[in-house]
């Protein structure tokens, strides 16, 4: 039986993204995100909207803690992953679903307007030309 596990959304960041170490030094940075959801019922237009959580790892939890901050826009591509523990002070069985980010683009403008993406400073910086040059051996007759 054939198995598939991977989310896309597009939503706004509703908190500021909160960065953390494990003890063997692997970055996690943790965000949530909102994604609305527009649809005509039998009294008009609603709108509803679902709160995500989601978790980066690595490198890419860095970059996330660095450039995304509350109500900017984001594509996420991940997975979905449940958490499973025991309430220590109840003894209840607890869960909860996140999605595990496999990669987070970034949308709209630093200040999370909705504007153009612009790059950060070092990565706008187109890479020097190279002269074109002929192939080796062009000027061989045949």
């Amino acid at each position: 039986m054939a198995n598939l596990n991977k989310v896309l959304l597009i939503g706004n960041l509703t908190r500021d993204p909160e960065l953390r170490y494990t003890p063997a030094g692997a970055a996690i940075c943790e965000f949530a995100i909102a994604v609305n959801r527009k649809f005509t019922g039998k009294n008009g237009e609603k709108e509803e909207v679902a709160f995500l959580d989601i978790v980066t790892w690595t490198r890419q939890a860095e970059i996330c803690a660095e450039y995304l901050k509350k109500g900017r826009p984001v594509f996420v591509e991940g997975r979905l992953t449940q958490d499973r523990w025991e309430d220590k002070q109840t003894g209840q069985k607890r869960s909860r679903i996140r999605i595990t980010a496999e990669r987070v683009q970034f949308l709209g403008s630093p200040g999370g307007r909705g504007e153009s993406a612009e790059a950060p400073p070092e990565a706008a910086e187109a890479p020097p030309e190279v002269p074109a040059e002929d192939p080796p051996g062009a000027d061989v007759p045949f």
